[in-house]
């Protein structure tokens, strides 16, 4: 059976999703979702618990069927062609899903021969990923003996066994040390060099800065922002100015100056002492043609200005009305709840 495309309009996207609707009991997970990841690219849904982004990546990855719209991933329809995308995709879920029982050397090669490699093939392939991961030393030992950190990198390596075109991340590094958590980033990065695309779903700012192309942020099943990190930063609207005075003696009177002026209406300046800087809320181009020309009238010498768009965080905060939860601090219930939708 041969692939599919919408139209050719759709041709370098390896996911388009379209009005994609799923519910559990009264509970709509996903609320028509529209999505389009492009080819060689990684895409970052951020949501919190609950917002439905397992649901997407379920569906995308042939786990579950909508109640409601279409998907192609890698030219291929998830709901009319299954069989065939599954050999296409990768998918590494929040949590380790390897035969704890097998060697991680096994649980490779018996997914390698499920993937119709051929012996030579599937256990050539197994030695090549265990390397890849740093796991050839413990190649032969149960994978149930292994650290949280190294079924980690065996999930991940297990979802690459196939060389997908596309590969899924739900929440990769839920749990795992910083070592643990760049070396899984650098293999992201590996693999969207060898041309793969990544749809990561995380709540992790700092992960989602590190590795995305592009945003999508989903809240309670829609999509209410999207497009690129600092495109997305932009549309919050505020920025900070850092004035820096060549004299640190300068820095809480001009603060107060500032302050005194009220050219950035209700919010106020702060002082960063350690960096020898003023921090200065604006909202427009004029507020910081206003704030340089009073500092430039005060005679006020200045070592450097800067403005600095809000952190993504900040962003998060701004588009869902709460900060994104680190997914190590989630309470059962809300766990609960993420698996669910």
């Amino acid at each position: 059976m041969k692939r599919i495309h919408d139209d050719p309009s759709g041709a370098g996207r390896a996911v388009s999703v379209r009005g994609l609707v799923k519910h559990y009991g009264e509970t709509k997970a996903l609320d028509g979702v529209d999505l389009d990841v492009r080819e060689g690219t990684v895409m970052g849904v951020l949501g919190p618990n609950g917002a439905g982004k397992t649901t997407l990546v379920r569906i995308l990855s042939t786990l579950i069927t909508p109640d409601a719209g279409r998907a192609t991933v890698a030219g291929y329809d998830v709901m009319g062609q299954p069989r065939q995308l599954r050999r296409v995709i990768g998918l590494t879920g929040q949590y380790a899903s390897v035969d704890e029982k097998l060697p991680g050397w096994e649980n490779l090669y018996l997914i390698g021969r499920l993937l119709d490699l051929s012996r030579k093939e599937a256990r050539s392939r197994a030695d090549e990923l265990l390397e890849r991961f740093s796991l050839t030393e413990a190649a032969r030992r149960p994978a149930g003996t292994y650290s949280g950190g190294m079924r980690r990198r065996l999930d991940l390596a297990a979802s690459m066994i196939g060389r997908p075109a596309v590969l899924f991340l739900d929440e990769p590094t839920t749990g795992l040390d910083p070592r643990t958590r760049n070396e899984v980033w650098d293999e992201v990065q590996r693999m969207v060099g060898d041309g793969v695309t990544v749809l990561l779903t995380t709540q992790y700012m700092e992960e989602a800065e590190q590795l995305a192309t592009e945003l999508t942020v989903v809240d309670r099943g829609k999509v209410i922002a999207g497009g690129g990190i600092e495109e997305l930063k932009a549309k919050v609207g505020g920025r900070t100015l850092r004035v820096r005075p060549a004299d640190p003696l300068h820095l809480r009177p001009l603060a107060a100056f500032l302050d005194e002026l009220g050219i950035t209406g209700l919010a106020s300046t702060t002082v960063d002492a350690e960096r020898g800087a003023v921090l200065v809320p604006i909202l427009s181009d004029e507020q910081l043609t206003a704030v340089v020309g009073a500092v430039t009238a005060r005679g006020i010498t200045l070592a450097s200005i800067t403005t600095e768009l809000p952190s993504l965080d900040e962003v998060f905060l701004s588009l869902t009305g709460h900060r994104a939860s680190a997914p190590q601090d989630a309470t059962p219930a809300d766990t609960r709840e993420e698996a669910a939708v």
